[in-house]
């Protein structure tokens, strides 16, 4: 088969990129909201909601680039997570905010898009039919 049959239609191509746009979108909203959750445990705070708000932006990305087999859609994930999460962290009219500014802000700020960053640029492993040839 052609490399080109092998990648779908222009298309199915779209339609790809834009459903992981939405999921980023949605993923990024939701992460947004829970990031400053957090349980006490002798005095210390533990902000569960940014740790699993991370792992679940790694998750979500490693695993929209494991299905689609390409970068291209991890990449449209990730600027659906990293757009929300700054649009996100404005102000909004009434001067309110969802990023409090402090380190669990900052983090939540700074932190999707490192993500990203590593998840998208991560090197290709080469398939199974490669590596027994």
């Amino acid at each position: 088969m052609s490399a080109a049959g092998e990648r779908g239609s222009l298309g199915s191509r779209i339609g790809t990129l834009a459903i992981a746009f939405a999921v980023g979108v949605v993923y990024g909203t939701i992460a947004t909201i829970g990031h400053r959750h957090a349980f006490e445990v002798a005095g210390v705070s533990i902000p569960w909601g940014l740790v699993a708000g991370l792992v679940g932006v790694a998750a979500l990305l490693v695993g929209i680039r494991l299905v689609a087999g390409g970068r291209a859609a991890a990449t449209a994930a990730a600027v659906g997570v990293v757009g929300t999460v700054a649009v996100l962290s404005l102000p909004g009219p009434g001067g309110s905010v969802l990023v409090a500014d402090g380190v669990v802000g900052m983090v939540w700020a700074i932190g999707p898009a490192i993500v990203s960053v590593l998840v998208v640029a991560w090197p290709s492993l080469p398939s199974r039919e490669a590596r027994r040839a």
